[in-house]
């Protein structure tokens, strides 16, 4: 199989050949410790500040604001146990959803473990969190709110804005994870009452190893990885530096391009779901039509398993998903889809597909074709498909 069609982009993107150019000097020659005071390091210490610089352009913030990480999952585990280990003597009650990503969702758990209380919010069956929700949960000891921006299996895309506009007058800090939407959407932290926000590079088109945490003015978290006195003494570990800068400039190129690419892929999106629903009898669209990740599918399919469906896509030179990245290869059904009240024999059956701004129209359509043919040949195998067909042709 020559053909490739990547549709995995919410698990992991391209490096861009501009993004590789721009690192490639810092992997060779540029090498310095941006540590050091002599020129090989300090020009790298410049480039960490042009990309941070970036960044925060990005996110309408100073560049004191940006902390980098090696990720989402470090910047997650920062402000979650960062904040719950400094202000304990507030309060030790936090709030998140039950759809987060499992780098919040296992946080939560270990906090747990150390005396913390934990709130997992109910979403309604599109997947959002609902502002009364969020509003009979908070108590005066709650010390954290963490809210997804958009979800990462099925796309759906948070109030954040009113969220934040009811948590502003309240003393616990609201952090979001943003890996998925980062670089997909517009967010504006100050305006949205964000006091943090983690992303991460491989998802817009940068390197793996690279991320950043925002921060608000006037919150200093206590270090999460003791050592040296980088990240203004924040985070220790020599930076990665071809990987920020890498991240940096991706960062930048997402920015600019935003609403173009946006508009591309939702018109694509739209067209995928469109196909699938009318020519594809027994799926199941998971996830609002509105307020929905751009480049997002997510579809449940009747009387097969939706990992049986992705390996023999991967066959055709598919790549897609059964669910987030994390989870692949699990037989248990996603926390996501058991959140939002799928039927488990309708959530086994969830396919991911998730687009960026070179998938065509062209692959759409041959994904689908293919995605006919396999799903056919599985179902026709399935007794319960078999004895459901049987049932409605005698009633027919």
């Amino acid at each position: 199989m020559n053909r490739m069609i990547y549709l995995d982009n919410a698990a992991t993107t391209r490096i861009t050949d501009e993004v590789l150019a721009c690192m490639l000097p810092f992997l060779k020659d540029s090498y310095g410790n941006p540590s050091s005071i002599y020129d090989l390091g300090a020009n790298n210490k410049d480039a960490l500040s042009e990309a941070r610089k970036k960044i925060a352009g990005v996110l309408s913030c100073e560049p004191q604001n940006i902390f980098f990480t090696s990720g989402g999952t470090e910047s997650d585990n920062w402000a979650l146990i960062g904040t719950a280990e400094s202000r304990a003597h507030q309060g030790k009650h936090l709030i998140t959803s039950k759809i987060e990503h499992h780098a919040v969702i296992h946080t939560c758990q270990y906090l747990e473990k150390r005396g913390f209380e934990i709130t997992y919010l109910d979403v309604d069956e599109q997947g959002f969190v609902k502002k009364e929700t969020l509003m009979n949960a908070l108590r005066p000891d709650t010390v954290m709110v963490s809210i997804m921006t958009a979800n990462n299996e099925i796309g759906t895309i948070q109030p954040i804005a009113e969220l934040g506009e009811l948590l502003k007058n309240h003393p616990a800090y609201f952090h979001t994870d943003a890996v998925q939407a980062f670089g997909q959407i517009p967010i504006k932290p100050e305006e949205w009452h964000i006091d943090m926000l983690s992303a991460s590079s491989h998802k817009f088109h940068g390197p793996k190893g690279a991320g950043f945490l925002y921060v608000r003015d006037g919150i200093r978290l206590p270090s999460f990885l003791h050592g040296g006195k980088q990240e203004r003494g924040q985070r220790a570990g020599t930076e990665n530096v071809a990987a920020i800068v890498g991240m940096g400039k991706a960062a930048e190129i997402a920015a600019q391009t935003m609403g173009v690419r946006d508009e591309r892929e939702r018109a694509l999106r739209d067209y995928m779901i469109s196909r699938i629903e009318k020519e594809i009898p027994y799926c199941h669209l998971n996830g609002p039509r509105r307020n929905r990740l751009a480049n997002n599918v997510n579809i449940s399919f009747s009387f097969v398993e939706g990992e049986t469906l992705v390996v023999l896509l991967d066959m055709e030179g598919i790549c897609c998903s059964g669910g987030s990245a994390c989870t692949s290869g699990q037989v248990a059904v996603s926390h996501v889809l058991k959140a939002i009240h799928l039927e488990p024999e309708t959530a086994r059956g969830a396919l991911r597909f998730t687009l960026n701004e070179e998938t065509t129209k062209a692959d759409i359509d041959y994904t689908i074709d293919r995605l006919k043919e396999v799903l056919d040949e599985s179902r026709r195998m399935n007794s319960s498909y078999r004895s459901f067909i049987g049932i409605n042709q005698r009633h027919s």
